[in-house]
């Protein structure tokens, strides 16, 4: 009855837009619907702010993969200017959105708060 099926892990979403970031990366920058489905995982932590609850695994685990396509220059400016629009549209929850990456020990290479401005990004 056992045969030799094997038993595969699914993968999470995050893993899945990583993937699909890493195909289309030679083509063009980060656009804002991949930043959002990224942070959408960390909606139960926007929602209800900080300090309590933690993001967790699932939320950081889309920190640390916005940070990796974010590496490049134009992509670091790609995934701020989202970031700031989300900021602009969820107000009420920036310092929520602003404290996530620092609570996942990621570091975007630009600090997040409604004042950044994303034209003066550096290398």
């Amino acid at each position: 009855m056992g045969g030799g099926r094997s038993v595969q892990t699914p993968m999470t979403a995050t893993m899945m837009i990583a993937s699909l970031l890493f195909l289309g990366a030679a083509e063009a920058a980060v656009d804002c619907a991949t930043v959002t489905a990224l942070l959408s995982t960390c909606s139960t932590f926007i929602a209800y702010g900080t300090p309590d609850p933690y993001p967790g695994t699932p939320c950081c685990d889309a920190m640390t993969t916005l940070n990796m396509v974010a590496e490049p220059l134009e992509d670091r400016h790609a995934v701020c200017t989202c970031i700031m629009g989300l900021i602009d549209a969820y107000s009420p929850n920036a310092t929520a959105i602003a404290t996530l990456a620092g609570f996942c020990g990621v570091s975007l290479g630009f600090s997040i708060s409604p004042n950044t401005d994303c034209n003066y990004l550096q290398s």
